[in-house]
């Protein structure tokens, strides 16, 4: 029997239980029997999850029909834990334990003394509680500190003496976090950085079932569904899985970063954070959502990162946050209702960048600060070419006429062309509507209807031209002048 009552069942004595039908089985059991019921529904058994449909979940899945233990291996950022903690959706809602159990003793099949002495005692009226799925999650993150007595457990001599027992005798043992998560999912995250002395205590409790403490031997059979989560080891120097232990542990599963900046979006998108009223306020266009994406590509692929270390999504759900902020803060400054987005609010990302990236030798000659401007610029470079015609290096003649009358523009203007910051949206709009071409550039290429996307378009269009040395861009006090290159170059001579 399943129990699957929103509200704590009524059984409260063995003898409920026995005749409500209920079947004892293990943890494995229960997760591989609920899989194939959610699948059957054609249920998704993890929500939330993107980019992972025909990679990583199947193996999840096959581990879990298979009853293995898992190993989650991949980068920072690519929801290993998050993944661990939506196996506990697979699991029953009710289960029920001996009432006062440290190990959450099943009542059918008593493990501890405790239990064992206490169903003796009342036998059929022996108490029972209830434990809901949500509290059969446990997790540790791996330490160099962490004790075989804080996994495992410890000799108690106080409980000895306090009771009057030998140290013979395993009530004097005093249970540590594994033994307490008996019947439960058990996640070690970043399980390298575990000694390899602590590591090896765990051969015993996943192979045989016994747990061995201070040379007390315990034939303990412990029902637990292990997940570990692990660094590739050849980033994380601090440590490494023991042979021995990763031959115990059923599936290793690598995990990746998204392969599209499309659905990298949607887990932006799912997990940001946005302040009170700021989703009224600010409007980010869909080309600036993706822009922010295209950031974390670029730097996967960057001499200037250490890739190794990874580029974790959280780089972008914060960039995502400061860019609403950006924008934010120059509505309330200037007392305006609502805004968008622009693109020269990415200068406001920079220091959601510089805390999450791992530099290279090569950026760090040039500084963190550099690195992340030159980051948000090879993202509007490479999104720029993914709509526009690319602007070849050797045909310099033959590619310019795509934006020669852009060009031409700032040829013929004599007057500054700013985008500052003080500037209200219509305003804003307006001074991108004095370029006509960029409205045909447009129209051709990338039609839109919107007017605050269109904008966002406008200004990518001169960032793209500045990436491609057709025009000089200039950063002023209160934001962007832009100018003819080849005009600004004989400024210079």
């Amino acid at each position: 029997m399943t129990i699957t009552t929103k509200k704590s069942p009524t059984i409260h004595t063995l003898q409920e239980l026995q005749d409500s039908g209920y079947r004892s089985r293990s943890i494995k059991e229960e997760l591989r029997e609920n899989l194939i019921e959610s699948l059957q529904k054609k249920q998704q058994p993890f929500p939330g999850i993107y980019g992972y449909e025909h990679t990583v979940i199947p193996e999840l899945e096959r581990a879990i029909l298979s009853g293995h233990n898992i190993n989650l291996l991949g980068l920072r950022g690519q929801a290993k834990t998050r993944l661990a903690r939506l196996m506990v959706n697979l699991l029953d809602e009710w289960m029920p334990i001996v009432q006062g159990s440290e190990v959450n003793d099943d009542p059918m099949q008593p493990l501890s003394r405790y239990a064992k002495d206490l169903i003796a005692l009342k036998a059929d009226q022996t108490p029972i509680e209830w434990v809901h799925r949500s509290d059969r999650f446990v997790e540790k993150l791996a330490t160099p500190d962490v004790t075989v007595a804080d996994l495992i457990g410890d000799v108690d001599p106080i409980k000895a003496a306090n009771l009057k027992l030998s140290y013979a005798d395993e009530r004097v043992i005093h249970f540590g976090m594994i033994p307490r998560a008996n019947r439960c999912i058990f996640v070690i995250n970043e399980l390298p950085d575990l000694q390899a002395r602590i590591q090896v205590a765990l051969f015993n409790i996943l192979q045989e079932g016994d747990i061995q403490i201070r040379g007390f031997k315990l034939r303990f059979p412990l029902d637990i569904h292990f997940v570990f989560t692990a660094n590739p080891e050849d980033y994380t120097n601090r440590g490494s899985i023991v042979t021995p232990l990763k031959d115990r542990i059923g599936s290793q599963i690598l995990t990746h970063y998204p392969s599209t900046v499309e659905t990298a979006a949607k887990i932006t998108s799912q997990e940001i954070r946005p302040g009170a009223g700021q989703v009224k306020t600010v409007l980010v266009p869909h080309l600036a959502e993706l822009l922010i994406e295209r950031i974390s590509f670029v730097a996967r692929e960057s001499e200037y990162v250490d890739v190794k270390s990874g580029i974790s999504a959280r780089m972008s759900i914060t960039a995502y946050e400061n860019l609403m902020s950006t924008a934010e803060l120059r509505c309330l400054k200037h007392g305006h209702k609502k805004t968008h987005v622009r693109l020269s609010d990415f200068n406001g990302i920079i220091p959601a960048l510089t805390g999450k990236l791992e530099i290279a030798y090569e950026g760090e000659q040039e500084g963190a600060r550099f690195v992340a401007e030159h980051l948000i610029q090879e993202a509007v470079k490479t999104t720029f070419e993914t709509i526009f015609p690319k602007i070849p290096k050797l045909e310099k003649q033959q590619a310019r006429g795509a934006y020669q009358d852009i060009i031409d523009w700032f040829v013929n203007n004599s007057e500054e062309f700013e985008l500052t910051d003080d500037l209200g949206d219509n305003a804003y709009r307006g001074q991108l509507d004095r370029i006509p071409a960029l409205d045909t550039l447009i129209d051709k290429h990338y039609p839109l209807k919107e007017a605050a996307e269109r904008s966002f378009l406008k200004e990518l269009i001169l960032w793209g031209l500045v990436a491609n040395k057709k025009l000089t861009r200039v950063k002023l006090e209160d934001g962007m002048g832009y100018s003819d290159f080849l005009s600004d170059v004989l400024k210079g001579l």
